[in-house]
């Protein structure tokens, strides 16, 4: 098997051509796979009629990211797993460099997402967690220079990301309850508590255009955060340890009273108790020793400002 990049999409009939093209003048032979998620625009028209080298699997509805992902590794067996998010453009040695750091011993790779309004500046270099599990885009904010020398985040982001498909099949793929947001950071929790190792590639690099689907002060996208943190605290067991559970309360109340005073809408909260809920009766995961970052709730309500996942 030769390496692939597969791309969800969904009603990306006006951005995805950016970055199919850009696959299209990688300097490493691949193969590309869209995985369209029940678009109801021309996506998949585009698609069939502008970019034939593409193979398309297309589902009758949105099953969601991770979802649909673990249909499209199914259906086209490439190795390892390249991801490629719909809105981002990746340069011409983004699959090479992701290639060039998958050394003995690493199971992920975590590319560099530029941000489209600044790209001097780093929108996302993988994923990192708090003891609470609120996870971070690595990096974000900090010029390219950062990357001299930068630690290895938790896991890649799933927007731009590397896996072997061996140690991404050996955990059970994406979690299929989980529809948006933070699919890839409980795979890299599991991938690490499997004894998996993530490599940052510096030069693996996409200009990305934050949150072009949904919106990034959109209630849908509330929502749907909101239900994947619930659902994040509760099968990890975050609420067990009352150090941590208090955090918890204090970080997620800010957040959804600025939601509400800020943005008028209650999806957040709503979202993290239906999150809670339907964790309920699941097996518990655990974090166990993976490495996780060491800050305070005023930290990590400083970091989500500059931009929470």
């Amino acid at each position: 098997m030769r390496p692939a990049v597969y791309i969800p999409s969904f009603n990306a009939a006006g951005r995805i051509g950016i970055a199919l093209d850009s696959l299209r003048e990688q300097t490493r032979p691949l193969d590309v796979v869209v995985v369209d998620n029940g678009s109801g625009d021309e996506t998949v028209e585009l698609v069939r009629s502008s970019y034939p080298e593409v193979t398309l699997v297309e589902l009758e509805r949105n099953l969601g990211f991770g979802p649909a992902l673990n249909r499209a590794f199914a259906a086209h067996p490439g190795d390892p797993l390249i991801l490629l998010n719909d809105d981002a453009a990746a340069e011409p040695r983004f699959v090479e460099a992701l290639l060039e750091s998958l050394g003995e011993g690493v199971d992920s790779v975590a590319a560099v997402l530029t941000q489209e309004r600044a790209p001097d500046r780093i929108d996302s270099a993988g994923v990192v967690a708090d003891r609470t599990l609120m996870g971070f885009d690595y990096l974000h904010g900090e010029p390219l220079a950062a990357l001299a020398g930068a630690a290895d985040p938790l896991g890649p982001t799933g927007g731009a990301a590397l896996y072997r498909r061996g140690a991404i099949e050996a955990v059970g793929g994406f979690d299929e309850r989980i529809f948006l947001y933070y699919e890839d950071l409980d795979l890299a929790l599991r991938m690490a508590a499997a004894g998996g190792r993530c490599r940052l590639a510096g030069e693996a690099r996409a200009l990305h255009t934050y949150s072009a689907s949904l919106g990034a002060r959109s209630g849908r996208k509330y929502a749907h955060t909101g239900w994947s943190r619930g659902y994040m605290l509760r099968r990890y067991g975050v609420m067990h340890e009352l150090r941590a559970a208090m955090r918890a309360l204090a970080c997620e109340g800010a957040i959804c009273t600025g939601q509400i005073l800020r943005d008028r809408t209650l999806k957040g909260l709503t979202g993290r108790l239906r999150g809670w809920h339907d964790a309920a009766g699941l097996a518990r995961r655990e974090a166990g020793a993976v490495p996780l970052l060491e800050i305070s709730a005023r930290e990590a309500l400083a970091l989500r400002r500059r931009r929470r996942r």
